[in-house]
Parts: structure tokens; C-alpha cells; sequence
């Protein structure tokens, strides 16, 4: 059975004070252990992968850093789903959409 990825790119609200603290201290997003999305709850069962993403620095000097951490995980309901935490939210967008699921793994109608 092969799988196909439906990309999503809708904000998720992740459940409060449920981040990992121990990556937080690393400076990096803490992953939480659940979120809503949809009006569903799920819960994340198992961190399946995690990759950073790197882009310009916005005052042109040429230096690059992490906008985008991305979790690919496995939730309460057996869907594998990536999600990314944006490290800085941009200038005029609501600081509550900070996490995001990007993509949902699905089986393949074959």
C-alpha cells in the first residue's frame, strides 16, 4: 500500500502547557503532546521525524536562519501528520498561529 501526502496549511491551536520544556531550553519549538484542528482533538502519540527549514534573513545581509521547524508525527488516530512551528510570527499576523499542520499522509486510492 503506498501513501500520498494531501498538503493542508492550516493553523492548529496546540494544547497549553503541553510543550516540550527540554527543547524549548534549546531554543528550538517544543513539540506538544496534542492539538485541535478542524474542531477535532488529537493527540501525538510518537515523533516520527523532524527537519528544520532555513531562508533569508529579512535585512538582506545575506545570512540565512531556522524560520520553520517541522514534526512529522503520529497521532491518537492513526494519521501521520506534519506539522511546522514558524519561530517568528511576521509583523501584522496573529501571534496565535504559530503552529501549523502542513500535511496529512493518507493511503493511496490504487
Amino acid at each position: 500500500m503506498s501513501l500520498h501526502e494531501e498538503l493542508v496549511s492550516e493553523v492548529i491551536q496546540p494544547d497549553h502547557g503541553s510543550f516540550d520544556t527540554a527543547a524549548m531550553a534549546r531554543g528550538q519549538p517544543g513539540l506538544p503532546t496534542g492539538f485541535t484542528w478542524r474542531n477535532r482533538h488529537y493527540a501525538i502519540r510518537e515523533l516520527l521525524e523532524s527537519w528544520k527549514q532555513s531562508e533569508p534573513c529579512d535585512h538582506h545581509s545575506g545570512e540565512r536562519y531556522y524560520r520553520k521547524h517541522f514534526f512529522r508525527v503520529l497521532t491518537d488516530t492513526g494519521e501521520v501528520m506534519t506539522l511546522y512551528a514558524l519561530r517568528h510570527v511576521k509583523r501584522g499576523q496573529d501571534p496565535k498561529s504559530r503552529w501549523w499542520l502542513y500535511a496529512v499522509e493518507a493511503p493511496s486510492q490504487s
